[in-house]
């Protein structure tokens, strides 16, 4: 299995970090659409490594538009060599609307489309042939010589790969037919992914004409671990936080109905939005802790891991306080790698 790391730190640090993350024999960096951009700081992360693997993790797709993004995505991809992952996600109403001040509406159908348009664009440059691509959401159909990238920048090179990101059962289906890899959410379990996500992604793959072979799965997994019972047990309080958040929204009730929690989706809304934030992770209890994360001492974590998730997940980063401590996830990630 392939382990990544997540850069969610500032310029500055990018360069010290993906050299240390390389080093270290991850497989990737990903960034996210959260306090940075998400693609400048893999301009560094390309220049300062070799051979992982760059991606975005998620960019948020509807706060731009499919011909931005191509050419940002290329951009990256030429620089890094061939390197690139374009991970992109909808994310939910509220924030396109109110944090980006963009359009809402049909986020299933208009992902679907944002991807091909992108392609349709990649296409054009590739191939010469004219740009055509007419839709219901996006529309692009001027493509000069002048707004190309160079030769040297096409040649011998293939299109990005693009990973989209989800949880419904829609959004997972499309990610199967449009999208060459799945990136799962944190509030996800082995029973959801089994149940629900795996199947989507088949119909999706299905629909697309294609197998499931060569298709990744991939996403951040919560892990609850510490060198003793004091540290294990501030981990797992931040998780039961960082879980109870999720389970507030409600575009994430899906999970918690598999499992027969969705009575308390209600009371965690109503206190996420009298702001108590800090009393909502005592809501979660130990049941529910240990469905969402691998919990446990250090030697334990890989082998759980790997029960859970070994036969349906290509790659994964660790959801965990203490994440970018490298030093600290060394002995797992080396259960998680070996032959």
């Amino acid at each position: 299995m392939k382990v990544d790391a997540n850069l969610l730190i500032g310029l500055a640090d990018v360069a010290s970090k993906v050299r240390e993350v390389e080093a270290a024999g991850y497989a990737g960096v990903w960034t996210a659409e959260m306090a940075h951009d998400p693609f400048l700081p893999l301009l560094l992360a390309a220049q300062n490594s070799s051979e992982l693997d760059i991606g975005t993790s998620i960019a948020v797709a509807f706060a731009r538009n499919p011909m931005t993004v191509a050419n940002t995505a290329w951009d990256l991809q030429a620089y890094s060599q061939g390197r690139f992952v374009l991970g992109l996600g909808s994310q939910i109403r509220p924030h396109i609307t109110k944090r980006f001040s963009m359009e809402w509406s049909q986020p299933v159908p208009r992902m679907r489309e944002f991807v091909l348009a992108v392609r349709a664009v990649w296409n054009t440059w590739l191939t010469g042939e004219k740009l055509d691509f007419r839709g219901d959401f996006y529309t692009h159909t001027v493509m000069t010589p002048y707004f190309t990238p160079d030769k040297s920048d096409l040649d011998g090179l293939e299109p990005p790969r693009v990973f989209l990101a989800g949880v419904g059962e829609q959004m997972t289906e499309v990610a199967g037919e449009v999208a060459d890899g799945f990136i799962s959410h944190g509030f996800t379990t082995e029973r959801y992914m089994r149940e629900v996500s795996i199947p989507a992604l088949e119909r999706g793959r299905a629909k697309a004409g294609q197998p499931m072979e060569g298709f990744e799965i991939g996403g951040p997994m919560f892990v609850v671990t510490g060198s003793d019972d004091e540290e294990i047990e501030a981990a797992a309080k931040t998780t039961r936080q960082t879980i109870a958040f999720y389970a507030s929204t409600p575009s994430y009730i899906k999970v918690l109905d598999l499992h027969g929690w969705g009575g308390i989706h209600e009371e965690l809304n109503a206190m996420s939005k009298r702001g108590q934030w800090d009393e909502m992770g005592a809501r979660i209890d130990d049941e529910m802790l240990n469905t969402f994360a691998v919990v446990g001492e250090p030697d334990e974590v890989a082998p759980e891991l790997l029960r859970r998730y070994g036969d349906v997940v290509d790659r994964l980063s660790f959801y965990a306080p203490d994440a970018g401590d490298l030093a600290r996830w060394a002995s797992v990630m080396a259960g998680l790698t070996k032959p």
